[in-house]
């Protein structure tokens, strides 16, 4: 059964990660699927993998980006059915160690780009509502002193995705809004992360990557009972995928 066939969807960070996985799901279960990124290499050769794809280049800090992307892909499919706030990034550094500029950074690209991901979808979705999926981290409910600004943006996007689904469901439009809060999964970013916080110790750096790491399917196939209709009643929820790591 394709669960969310002709379901038209943008995924944003689409080119690597939690991002393609969530592409190639999706696509697999019939949607079309938009996959948008920096990364033009890696994104273009993986809309060519999956037939009936799109990939678009997009800096989702920029709001200029946002409304061209959305333009186009009103211009071709005619409507947007899911959109995944996916796209960011990691940098290590405690509070004392954070640099204003790269505060503001992990701020512009996942704050400010859920934000207007979310504020220029909107209006594209609500004539045949839709489904609207953030993706967090357990960093937003878990104290980790080494991700600063990685926290206080996922926090963020915690916290938007409860009132951006109170304001649909209070103006009619038939657009929810659910927050994903991952733990580790293994991805080119948490690999990348990892050694940068490990740094020589190899044995520190297998421990962990073993311990309570996640595949990035795993999160996908969250994504798509997300967008499919099957979770119809689930509605500014926050849902953790992390083996209980956050729990013990």
């Amino acid at each position: 059964m394709k669960r969310v066939n002709n379901k038209v969807v943008l995924i944003t960070g689409g080119a690597s990660g939690l991002g393609a996985a969530d592409a190639r799901l999706l696509a697999a279960h019939g949607a079309r699927v938009i996959i948008t990124d920096i990364n033009h290499q890696q994104g273009e050769a993986l809309a060519a993998e999956i037939p009936g794809s799109l990939y678009l280049a997009h800096d989702v800090a920029d709001e200029a980006h946002w409304i061209s992307v959305l333009a186009e892909v009103k211009k071709r499919f005619g409507q947007l059915d899911v959109l995944v706030n996916n796209a960011g990034f990691v940098n290590f550094s405690t509070v004392e160690e954070q640099s204003l500029e790269q505060f503001r950074l992990h701020l512009q690209v996942m704050t400010e780009g859920t934000f207007l991901g979310c504020k220029h979808a909107i209006p594209l979705m609500r004539e045949t509502g839709g489904s609207i999926i953030n993706i967090s981290s357990v960093a937003a409910v878990k104290g980790i002193a080494e991700v600063f600004a990685y926290t206080a943006a996922k926090g963020a996007i915690a916290s938007m995705g409860r009132s951006i689904a109170i304001h649909c469901q209070n103006q009619g439009y038939r657009i929810r809004c659910n927050t994903i809060l991952p733990g580790a999964h293994d991805t080119p970013m948490t690999v990348k992360a990892l050694t940068e916080l490990a740094g020589a110790d190899t044995e520190a750096l297998t421990q962990l990557h073993d311990v309570g790491q996640g595949k990035p399917e795993d999160v996908a196939n969250l994504v798509l009972f997300l967008a499919s209709d099957e979770s119809r009643q689930i509605n500014g929820a926050q849902l953790v995928i992390d083996n209980g790591e956050t729990i013990k």
